[in-house]
């Protein structure tokens, strides 16, 4: 039972971590591209939404996706796809994308806000590692409170000695104060 209480943080943690690891991808992908210097004009195919939640009571979120394709300056046709771009873009629009020469597919039609890149990752990644300290001390908690517990109660049964009770575990007669031994205020 006391594996619970340190095998789910630590899955937590794992999918967090995980998280974070995808956040920073993602934002080394997007300012890479800004910073290539490459740039190419990319017309859009399709737009459609996805939706997800909305079972029991919990809220519906709808992702914007576009799909664009676009020419490479050594000629390659490039088609990719960006979730949560403007919903102003629709189906035929022209827009100017940024791309690494070497990763076309890896190209980002929005425009470069390295600010506003750097604000959203931080504020991920903060809020993460928020969420994997709150794991660890939860941890930590249930590990001491387990570690107290088997001092008091231990392993070796809840009189100590066997698990069983046996001669020396509880008080005798001797063990309490008779008499003059009994100090009592008025």
């Amino acid at each position: 039972m006391e594996v619970l209480f340190y095998l789910v943080p630590a899955i937590m943690i794992g999918i967090a971590s995980f998280g974070m690891v995808a956040v920073i991808r993602r934002s080394l992908r997007v300012s890479r591209a800004w910073n290539s210097g490459l740039t190419a004009e990319a017309r859009c195919l399709r737009t459609y939404t996805t939706t997800s939640g909305g079972r029991g009571d919990t809220s519906v979120h709808t992702t914007l996706h576009h799909v664009y394709e676009f020419i490479t300056r050594d000629g390659r046709s490039v088609r990719f796809e960006e979730t949560g771009g403007p919903g102003t873009i629709l189906e035929g629009d022209i827009v100017t994308v940024h791309y690494v020469a070497d990763d076309p597919q890896q190209a980002t039609a929005n425009p470069p806000a390295p600010g506003r890149l750097a604000a959203g990752t931080g504020c991920i990644l903060a809020f993460l590692g928020v969420f994997i300290l709150a794991a660890i001390v939860f941890a930590l908690v249930a590990h001491s409170m387990f570690s107290t517990a088997d001092g008091f109660f231990g392993w070796d049964g809840f009189f100590g000695g066997n698990d069983a009770p046996g001669e020396g575990d509880f008080p005798t007669e001797g063990d309490f104060p008779t008499g003059d031994d009994v100090f009592m205020e008025p």
